[in-house]
């Protein structure tokens, strides 16, 4: 029954999914300010946030510094190697 069913509705996970304002907003802020945020500090990035943005919600703003929190976390785990041509 369940043969046909995408992953995603037979209650497999493939990861989380953001909207792409949530994802365009956070790369915004951290190409503006890259010294303001830190890599495991939620609570940080999150008053960081509101400081420089004007966000009203607080559901959109802690998601936005949740996926900031989470880019600088895997920025710091995997650094990027210099592509040799």
């Amino acid at each position: 029954m369940y043969s046909r069913l995408p992953a995603i509705l037979k209650g497999d996970t493939l990861g989380n999914i953001r909207q792409t304002f949530i994802k365009t907003i956070a790369k915004e802020l951290l190409e503006r300010y890259p010294d303001q945020f830190n890599p495991g500090d939620f609570e940080h990035n999150k008053r960081m946030v509101a400081e420089v943005t004007t966000v009203k919600s607080n559901l959109l703003r802690n998601r936005i510094a949740g996926y900031i929190t989470r880019q600088l976390a895997r920025n710091k785990e995997k650094p990027r190697q210099p592509i040799s041509g």
